[in-house]
């Protein structure tokens, strides 16, 4: 494909793209055909359950993202294998750990809009916060569940989460953009 006269941005964008797009449908099509079977549509959760797809399909870009651009950015495919596997670790288990322990340092301290900021800055957090709020069980988070309730909660609380996972999805995409043109085959 480089060999073509494409542009390498258009052809990395389009690998994104395709890879990206096409885990979403599988996971929108996985999840949504056996729960339209079984009726979430006719369901007072149906809106819940959408939200948890929404969620899933952001989460797909965001990670299928971050991981073409530690591709592009280490030839040696082991340590980029091993980047992308330290990089799901950390936020899927190790920010948790890191959030809980200076939740329980500073616990003397007013710590609401650390909480919010600290969970806004990971993405897996603030899709696991959106669907626990949408199912009522906030009470499930402690202290910390008042506060996501309270903000997570209103109309403007979903618009940032939203807007949120919309960054963490533009920020991997521009790079690999900016990757792909300094990119030398």
């Amino acid at each position: 494909l480089l060999a073509q006269p494409i542009r390498r941005r258009t052809i990395f964008l389009g690998q994104y793209l395709g890879i990206a797009s096409s885990l979403s449908l599988s996971l929108v099509l996985g999840l949504g055909i056996p729960f339209f079977i079984y009726g979430v549509s006719q369901s007072a959760e149906f809106w819940n359950f959408a939200l948890l797809l929404i969620t899933g399909a952001f989460l797909t870009f965001i990670f299928v993202g971050l991981a073409i651009n530690i591709a592009l950015a280490n030839e040696n495919k082991i340590k980029g294998f091993s980047y992308a596997i330290l990089l799901w670790l950390f936020l899927a288990v190790m920010y948790d750990g890191i959030f809980m322990i200076l939740l329980i340092t500073f616990r003397d301290y007013p710590l609401d809009r650390f909480a919010l900021i600290a969970s806004v800055l990971n993405p897996i957090d603030l899709s696991r916060i959106l669907i626990l709020l949408k199912l009522d069980i906030a009470a499930l988070l402690g202290y910390t569940g008042a506060i996501f309730q309270k903000f997570f909660g209103s109309n403007l609380g979903v618009l940032i989460s939203f807007g949120a996972l919309s960054v963490w999805t533009l920020i991997p995409a521009l790079n690999l953009l900016r990757l792909a043109d300094k990119k030398d085959f």
